[in-house]
């Protein structure tokens, strides 16, 4: 049983927070953006036949528990993964493993974790955090986008873990069973690199990658004209909330991916990372842009109004910045 104390660091995304709070309790101290970039964490995805919640799904982020598995493959770190179909059985498993010392990272919808402000409890089944023990029958909770840690009952937490909807999250967690003292912090920079450009360039169909930034454009184009006034925006809305809230970090987790290109790029003594890393950041600035004029069109804010073919059109400049700068990272050589 490991007595080192469980120390809570603040992030600004859920999934490679958790994954860098479980690393640094083994002692490997990555930051949040290497681990989101070695996870390849950043991914584009709108899926117009997938409502979730009544809107078409879209997503700027990789499935859950990709960039932790991810991480943990690349720099040699052992895990264990679970998921439950029954919620009793999911609760004795992170009770037997919290018994032994180790923090435990856990898949939940945000709807059911009451310690959380009642503005962001909506239904999102996919938020990552860590329990790291137990007091008087309640669950220790260090949630990596709040600045303290916090509690939570049991039933809560069942609730979290087993939300319906899509993702069922189906009681998963996660956790180290092992470190490797041989890890090759460029190799796994290297392969973390290639699967986002894959990812992003790679996918033929129009849903995924790069594709998707422009059959989005498309399709917002065509809000005012296919759909009443109050479904357009709600559609619009859901665009910008899963950008700049769910891409908790801004612009959709660009800022982060550039983050971790410079932290690379200072590690490796790699210039063109460097580059790649402002190219970046200043494509984020252009996607915050895209999402401070839909707010404008949702607020409806008479003094500077934008229509949503301009939308759509700051969606396709983003859109071919980012084709040719990772078709430029896609050729780096090695």
């Amino acid at each position: 049983m490991s007595d080192k104390p469980y120390v809570h660091h603040q992030h600004a995304h859920c999934e490679s927070g958790v994954t860098s709070n479980l690393l640094a309790h083994e002692g490997i101290n990555i930051s949040e953006p290497m681990a989101f970039g070695i996870g390849a964490g950043l991914f584009f995805g709108h899926l117009p036949m997938l409502k979730v919640s009544g809107v078409p799904g879209t997503t700027y982020r990789i499935w859950p528990g990709a960039i932790f598995k991810r991480v943990a493959q690349r720099l040699g770190v052992q895990i264990q993964a679970q998921k439950f179909s029954d919620p009793a059985k999911a609760m004795q498993a992170l009770d037997d493993v919290l018994a032994t010392g180790k923090p435990v990272g856990i898949l939940g919808s945000v709807f059911y974790l009451p310690y959380l402000p009642e503005a962001f409890r909506f239904h999102f089944n996919a938020h990552n955090f860590v329990s790291y023990g137990k007091q008087e029958g309640d669950y220790l909770i260090s949630d990596p986008v709040l600045e303290d840690m916090v509690t939570i009952a049991p039933a809560d937490l069942i609730k979290s873990r087993f939300a319906k909807g899509f993702p069922e999250p189906k009681g998963y967690m996660y956790y180290i069973t092992g470190t490797s003292k041989n890890m090759n912090m460029a190799k796994a920079i290297e392969q973390g690199i290639k699967q986002t450009c894959f990812f992003m360039l790679g996918p033929p169909l129009p849903w995924f990658g790069n594709k998707a930034i422009f059959n989005l454009a498309n399709r917002i184009s065509d809000y005012p004209k296919k759909l009443p006034p109050r479904k357009a925006a709600l559609y619009l809305g859901n665009v910008v909330r899963m950008q700049e809230e769910i891409g908790t970090g801004g612009a959709g987790f660009r800022y982060i991916y550039a983050a971790f290109l410079q932290e690379a790029g200072q590690l490796l003594k790699r210039d063109d990372l460097l580059a790649f890393s402002e190219e970046l950041t200043s494509i984020g600035d252009e996607w915050r842009h895209f999402a401070y004029s839909a707010a404008r069109i949702l607020k409806a804010r008479q003094s500077d109004v934008v229509s949503y073919d301009e939308l759509s059109e700051l969606l396709r400049s983003c859109g071919n910045r980012e084709k040719a700068l990772f078709g430029k990272m896609r050729d780096l050589k090695w």
